[in-house]
């Protein structure tokens, strides 16, 4: 039942996200467009509401609990990114706004737009650390909490594994292309 309300909750985000940028956009009604992506957080709360009354209906705590709690940090720490970038580029195509910038593409900046991502995993494994925590606390039974202690590590590592790449930037910053202005002057060969 968990995994399918984890479905049930990431395809309602999408459905909520293009409704409320239709609303937004396309039927010119932005109050409602911004009411029905302010009501996408209601999912992760109707998912972490059914996660802890299944885990107090004495359900085994398991590997769907604490995918959950992944679940519910991710979009924690990335929703508001994607939900922002999306209605950049809904309201560039819908309504004429000008083309959002994207990330920068080269050196220190993009090391730093990197970074910025990787915090965003960073708090995602703080909130599934903190919701699976509580959760162990809650079924209070060390002998059957052992699924949920091993997702606080798959939620760490990611965040690490992230961090490394995202650190890649920084130590090895990919360089612009020469443009015109920069490129040197081709030699020519003259008479005498």
């Amino acid at each position: 039942m968990i995994v399918t309300l984890i479905i049930v909750c990431e395809v309602g985000f999408w459905v909520l996200l293009a409704a409320g940028l239709a609303f937004r956009y396309l039927l010119k009604m932005p109050r409602t467009g911004m009411t029905l992506l302010l009501c996408e957080p209601l999912l992760e709360v109707v998912l972490l509401v059914v996660t802890a009354l299944d885990l107090k209906d004495g359900a085994e705590p398991s590997w769907k609990h604490g995918l959950a709690a992944l679940y519910i940090g991710y979009t924690v720490g990335h929703g508001h990114r994607t939900v922002k970038w999306l209605d950049g580029h809904a309201a560039h195509r819908l309504a004429g706004a000008e083309r959002p910038a994207g990330p920068p593409r080269y050196g220190m900046a993009r090391a730093r737009h990197e970074g910025k991502v990787w915090l965003g995993t960073v708090t995602a494994a703080a909130v599934a650390t903190a919701l699976l925590q509580l959760a162990i606390w809650y079924v209070d039974d060390p002998g059957s909490t052992g699924s949920l202690e091993s997702w606080r590590y798959v939620a760490w590592r990611a965040a690490g594994i992230h961090g490394l790449i995202a650190l890649t930037y920084a130590i090895w910053p990919k360089k612009a292309p020469a443009g015109p202005a920069q490129e040197q002057p081709a030699r020519t060969l003259t008479k005498r």
